[in-house]
């Protein structure tokens, strides 16, 4: 039975639109929380379009759970991260014009900064996992460069359909065996919603389901604690 992390960004994407204190994002992790929710991801970005600084450093205050800071492998944010130790910071690509994360990081294509990268990370007692998509030559760089996790993106199985999704879903179990026969802990994420988390949420090995806006959509209508707690059955 893999874990559920849920993603918060999107109530501060709320708060941002009138540059207020409502809605709370502690009182919204306190909410997935009680929720079920075993960790809490935040993705502290470049623009600081939703998540804020002030942000991670409260919520790794207050959380009783896992923190898991999501970034860029930036020399600002690596600074960031070695302040406030978050317990896991999952490594990400970034780009300034882009809705949401668009796929990947291409370890494999850049072995040396990721292995530096990997370095200054964990030598703070931090648990490094790259997110990247489901091939096996990006997992067994995730393995060479010194991660401690991968988490597979299945935005593209998200996206698709039939067929295709189908086929989408067996790249994502060829990537998760290779994961696990490397000794990588297994997690998965993006695109995630209730109708299509199943699947994904059975693969032999899955550790952690990281997942954000499908939840913070169904809190509008059911409140965030419900939301949460609804995902939370579908996942076990």
């Amino acid at each position: 039975m893999p874990l559920l992390g849920i993603n918060i960004d999107h109530v501060a994407t709320i708060r941002e639109a009138r540059r207020g204190d409502i809605p709370d994002v502690m009182n919204a992790a306190h909410a997935a929380v009680a929720g079920g929710a075993d960790s809490i991801t935040v993705h502290l970005r470049e623009d600081r379009r939703h998540i804020q600084d002030k942000d991670v450093a409260g919520l790794r205050k207050i959380l009783k759970v896992r923190l898991n800071l999501e970034m860029a492998p930036t020399e600002e944010m690596i600074r960031i991260v070695r302040v406030i130790r978050p317990a896991s910071v999952c490594l990400v690509p970034e780009k300034r014009q882009e809705l949401t994360t668009e796929g990947g990081l291409n370890v494999h294509g850049q072995m040396s900064r990721m292995r530096e990268v990997c370095q200054k990370i964990k030598s703070k007692g931090i648990m490094v996992s790259l997110f990247v998509d489901p091939k096996t030559n990006q997992i067994q760089s995730a393995k060479d460069v010194g991660a401690d996790a991968v988490e597979i993106h299945t935005g593209n199985y998200a996206e698709a359909k039939g067929d295709a999704q189908a086929e989408e879903l067996k790249k994502i179990h060829q990537a998760a065996d290779a994961a696990v026969q490397l000794g990588l802990k297994l997690n998965a994420g993006h695109g995630l919603d209730y109708k299509n988390v199943q699947p994904v949420a059975h693969i032999t090995g899955m550790h952690e389901l990281n997942i954000g806006f499908s939840v913070i959509a169904r809190s509008v209508f059911v409140g965030l604690e419900q939301a949460v707690r609804e995902m939370k059955k579908l996942v076990e």
